[in-house]
């Protein structure tokens, strides 16, 4: 371990700066979160030091409710961005004309502010939006398919579904950029070696693209179901009155003037995400095994 030190050594001295700053900001602002939670307000008044806000959010219908919610979120999200970046990860492999430009149409989302896209699905979707007059056929090139209007926004599995939409939509190029570095670490060598043995092309996939992109699969599972659990603007925008935890903390941050309540949601909240990161590592680390095994 000391010979590994001083080989690095100019390494560890140069990210040095960099590590102490992150270990001092991140430190002082987890110290001040596990404060607040701790600390019972009345009144704007702190009145006692307890668990008296974690024992408040256990009886919460409101807590509950928008925990589920945001569960719901994580196990629609996280999927569908893999899958849909898989997709577009292999399309964009392949060799074609203007492959470059096909590239780029699929950044486009990373482009554009997640307020504008949000704005834009609100415009949309919401009552006497374009979504909502398509389908009851006002405009003249398109049939009439509904004869009410449908309530995207106050109905709660379309608030959150369209919200899930918009998250797919917004995240999937960081999926995609992720997986296509997958594919092309992949030697081509090998999809020679299974041609010259017959390997269809499902066979190619299953034993030779699934199993090398494992690390790359495990990355944007990983690092996408934690963006979901911490989402904040499309639920906000799109499904405001069926929260997730990160509108809750805003709610009783900013509307309700309770930071310390705040703060618990916020605690309980890295607490999930620490223990369902664990747990996912755990699964695709047995999963891989499997694999590795077949």
């Amino acid at each position: 371990m000391i010979k590994a030190i001083k080989k690095n050594a100019f390494l560890i001295w140069t990210l040095l700066p960099a590590i102490l700053f992150l270990l001092g900001f991140f430190s002082v602002i987890v110290f001040y979160l596990v404060k607040l939670a701790f600390t019972h307000y009345e009144a704007g008044m702190a009145t006692s030091m307890g668990i008296q806000n974690f024992i408040e959010m256990a009886e919460s219908k409101e807590f509950k409710e928008a925990f589920l919610r945001t569960f719901y979120f994580v196990i629609f999200a996280t999927p569908l961005q893999l899958l849909t970046g898989m997709v577009t990860a292999m399309l964009v492999n392949k060799k074609f004309l203007g492959r470059g430009v096909v590239r780029s149409v699929f950044l486009l989302p990373l482009a554009i502010p997640t307020i504008v896209t949000t704005s834009i699905l609100l415009l949309m979707f919401s009552q006497g939006g374009h979504i909502s007059s398509l389908l009851l056929g006002q405009y003249s090139f398109f049939p009439k398919v509904v004869n009410t209007e449908i309530a995207f926004i106050s109905k709660e599995p379309l608030a959150i579904g369209l919200s899930i939409f918009g998250k797919v939509w917004r995240d999937t190029p960081i999926s995609m950029l992720i997986l296509l570095a997958g594919l092309q670490a992949i030697s081509e060598d090998q999809y020679e070696a299974a041609k010259t043995m017959g390997a269809s092309s499902i066979q190619n996939f299953f034993y030779i693209t699934l199993p090398s992109m494992l690390p790359a699969i495990s990355s944007v599972l990983v690092l996408r179901s934690i963006e979901a659990w911490k989402e904040f603007i499309f639920p906000y925008i799109l499904a405001p009155t069926f929260p997730v935890l990160g509108v809750l903390i805003e709610k009783y941050y900013i509307q309700l003037q309770n930071p310390s309540m705040s703060a618990a949601i916020g605690m309980i909240l890295i607490v999930v995400i620490l223990v369902g990161t664990f747990l996912l590592n755990k699964l695709l680390k047995y999963l891989n095994n499997l694999l590795v095994k077949a």
